[in-house]
């Protein structure tokens, strides 16, 4: 007994002996410590010695008592102190449990979803407008008008963007809707006799109530269309109704962008400083990943956006720049940007054109600008500059738009590059701790 006991007295009594030390041999002393008989000046100065060696070691005793009902509780420890639960777990544990808390924070905003779209997308303007608003400090404006200003540009960009398109789109609509029943009828009797007649196929179906449905409805579509079309008010019809249903978006902006300096020194300030480092660390990396995501994701919108207008419209397609913008910028959402412009551009040919030289050059372009896009610039701009693999970045849209839906294939591609950066810096952290060989 008095061994254990002068073992935790000369734990306090050890001038060299750090921090780091007395908080890692803290559990040791508790299980070793027992006091003296109690009623004695030895007992009484071997309590106070002992209540200096657990404050040292961050613990509290309770003295006093029978040597039976003897208690030492671990006391309100140092923040490092708090995290050594954390740095001994084995690599194995400290692997699992970032797994477990990143699926059970993955559940937890799909379950929020609704409630946290809105947040979702005010951060990740905010965080696309944060560079413009520090710039704009730089030189001399206030924070809170330079998010007022990035807000007001966002819009207005979005806003003509629908001016732009939108009228463009109605109008396309209107042509295919009204050149329908022509279409069914050239596919009827020109179309599938010759397919037949070529690959010995059977193909034969009735088209007239399809013919009697388009004909029907075109003149409904196109009076909605040239309506909509001629309204300087539709694009702002839209906006507003985005405004209005969104109203905690730019809410949400506005106070992220005036207070992100704050909100990022709160969180930093809240990491413990024992890995405070490591933190800052993966911050930096995630945040250099996101930026270049971002530069070259921007970088293929631009791209493809001129590439499908220039290409379309030396085919001779009327409606090569409402496709080629709706086309270009959709990219962003996998797969729906091509879909989405191929179908249009597909039904404005097949309305357009009477031979079907001009249809295939416009289904080649399509083809020709996916292969660009998968195989030369997504690899280039966007794959190279996050770090993932084709393969990883096909499983990460599927999984990620089957747990968490359309929006996790929006942030699948982003959300996979910051895992990465993590698994990377898990992985620096576990080389660096395995011991070496003798």
């Amino acid at each position: 007994m008095n061994a254990k006991h002068a073992e935790a007295k000369d734990v306090v009594n050890s001038q060299n002996v750090d921090r780091a030390q007395n908080q890692s041999s803290a559990g040791h002393a508790k299980e070793n410590f027992s006091p003296p008989p109690a009623g004695t000046q030895q007992a009484e100065s071997a309590l106070a010695a002992d209540a200096a060696t657990f404050a040292a070691l961050g613990t509290l005793c309770t003295p006093g008592t029978p040597e039976s009902d003897q208690t030492c509780v671990v006391a309100v420890l140092p923040a490092a102190t708090r995290m050594r639960w954390w740095i001994e777990l084995t690599p194995g544990l400290r692997a699992l449990a970032i797994v477990a808390a990143v699926v059970a924070f993955g559940f937890l905003v799909n379950a929020l979803a609704p409630v946290l779209t809105p947040f979702m997308f005010g951060a990740i303007l905010s965080y696309i407008g944060a560079p413009i608003v520090a710039w704009l400090v730089r030189r001399g404006i206030p924070r809170a008008a330079g998010a007022v200003f990035v807000i007001f540009a966002i819009a207005a960009f979005m806003g003509g963007l629908v001016l732009v398109v939108a009228p463009l789109v109605s109008s396309e609509i209107s042509r295919i809707a009204e050149a329908l029943p022509a279409l069914l009828s050239k596919i009827q009797d020109q179309w599938l006799p010759w397919l037949n007649a070529t690959f010995g196929t059977a193909f034969s179906f009735d088209l007239t109530q399809l013919k009697t449905l388009a004909k029907d409805n075109a003149g409904a579509v196109s009076g909605i269309s040239a309506k909509l079309a001629g309204s300087l008010q539709f694009g702002g019809q839209i906006l507003l109704g985005l405004i209005v249903n969104l109203t905690l978006v730019p809410v949400v902006m506005f106070y992220l962008l005036r207070d992100w300096p704050q909100l990022i020194d709160g969180i930093d300030g809240m990491v413990p400083r024992s890995i405070r480092s490591t933190v800052r660390d993966l911050a930096r990396e995630i945040d250099a990943v996101l930026s270049e995501f971002l530069r070259g994701q921007g970088t293929v919108m631009l791209a493809l956006a001129t590439y499908y207008c220039i290409a379309l419209k030396v085919v001779g397609l009327e409606f090569a720049l409402p496709v080629g913008l709706v086309t270009g910028l959709l990219v962003f959402i996998p797969y729906v940007g091509f879909g989405l412009g191929m179908m249009l551009g597909m039904l404005a040919a097949l309305t357009q054109f009477t031979t079907p030289g001009p249809i295939i050059a416009v289904a080649a372009i399509f083809m020709i600008g996916q292969v660009l896009e998968g195989f030369v610039l997504v690899p280039y701009l966007v794959g190279d500059r996050i770090g993932l693999h084709p393969l990883a970045v096909i499983f990460s849209l599927m999984a990620f738009g089957q747990l968490f839906g359309f929006v996790g294939v929006l942030l699948a591609l982003p959300a996979s590059a910051a895992l990465l950066v993590a698994m990377r810096l898990l992985r620096r952290e576990l080389v660096a701790e395995a011991p070496k060989p003798a």
